[in-house]
């Protein structure tokens, strides 16, 4: 709980030795048996700290070696081979995407008509989408080659 003036009733600023709205002074409520607990709670504190610290530090955690082609997925190497700029690429990686998505639409068993009719609905918007993303990431790219 926060400490208050015994005056007006608002609470102290932290470190303050006077009260902000009506500028009495801070009683000392501090006794020297507080000060103790306190100093006792800080060095259970550092005790603890310390032997946490000691069992992180003898656990020897290795590196994980990745295979030598999982460095052909990262983004920037893929970006250089292509060719395309990021917002171009990414709008390229947004309609595989939704060819997916309509691949995987196609995967959907339906057995009336109905149903039949709901799922090619689907996969047209899926095409669609891809459409709208292959369309946005031929107009995004700003790499353009010298034979233009």
């Amino acid at each position: 709980m926060a400490e208050a003036c015994p005056h007006c009733g608002t609470e102290f600023l932290l470190g303050s030795r006077f009260c902000h709205s009506c500028g009495a002074q801070r009683p000392e409520s501090i006794d020297k048996s507080s000060l103790e607990d306190a100093a006792e709670m800080a060095g259970l504190w550092r005790q603890a700290v310390h032997a946490v610290g000691s069992r992180v530090s003898r656990l020897s955690l290795r590196r994980v070696e990745l295979p030598a082609w999982l460095r052909y997925l990262h983004f920037h190497e893929i970006k250089r081979r292509v060719g395309l700029s990021t917002p171009s690429l990414i709008a390229l990686l947004i309609g595989l995407g939704c060819v997916a998505g309509a691949l995987l639409v196609g995967l959907l068993t339906a057995k009336t008509l109905v149903e039949w009719q709901a799922i090619q609905y689907y996969r047209a918007e899926w095409l669609l989408a891809a459409t709208a993303a292959f369309v946005a990431g031929i107009l995004l790219n700003s790499q353009r080659s010298d034979s233009d």
